[in-house]
């Protein structure tokens, strides 16, 4: 049986809703946490289930598809999980940094980024690269959670797919086994 991948953009876009979804309830917290600093742990424990969702999602379209996925599909899978719900949350990251921030919110954390690589000895050509440079935008910010969302995606969704693939054999490795138990039948 060869797996499908029919349904990999479609299951990606509707389960990566759902994900975006939950990075935004996550994000009301990050949002309400700059006036109740508790609710910043709120985060980060709602932040630190994100690859255990992207486990649960995955496992889910493998069931979906037949019950048999290889690592690259569910590597894919996760990729574009991680895609579809940065989409979804960079709506909210652009509304934050636009209507809701204070005006200089976003120059006054790139101000304490480059006075902590100040204070952490870093090389002072670097730091003197990123103080000649403009303090990014809002639109600047969002498409930047973008990527960085993205790239966690390709970080984390290899241990997810390694997981969720176990016991998945190719359609040659198949093909062989059943080539081998029909020889066996034979004799």
């Amino acid at each position: 049986m060869i797996e499908n991948k029919n349904y990999l953009l479609k299951a990606a876009a509707t389960y990566g809703l759902s994900l975006g979804i939950y990075w935004i309830i996550k994000y009301i917290f990050f949002i309400i946490g700059l006036q109740v600093p508790f609710l910043y742990v709120v985060y980060w424990g709602m932040t630190m289930t994100v690859p255990y969702l992207a486990y649960i999602l995955t496992k889910k379209y493998k069931q979906y598809i037949g019950g048999r996925i290889s690592f690259f599909h569910a590597w894919q899978f996760g990729i574009l999980i991680y895609f579809f719900a940065a989409l979804v949350v960079s709506l909210v990251h652009y509304i934050f940094y636009r209507f809701i921030a204070p005006p200089d919110y976003i120059a006054n954390a790139y101000k304490q980024t480059i006075e902590m690589m100040t204070m952490a000895n870093v090389d002072a050509k670097l730091i003197s690269t990123l103080k000649d440079m403009a303090t990014p935008t809002s639109i600047g910010m969002t498409i930047q959670g973008i990527f960085n969302n993205v790239m966690y995606g390709i970080i984390f969704s290899i241990p997810v797919a390694a997981i969720v693939c176990r016991g998945y054999k190719s359609a040659g490795a198949l093909n062989k086994e059943d080539k081998e138990n029909t020889d066996n039948t034979i004799e």
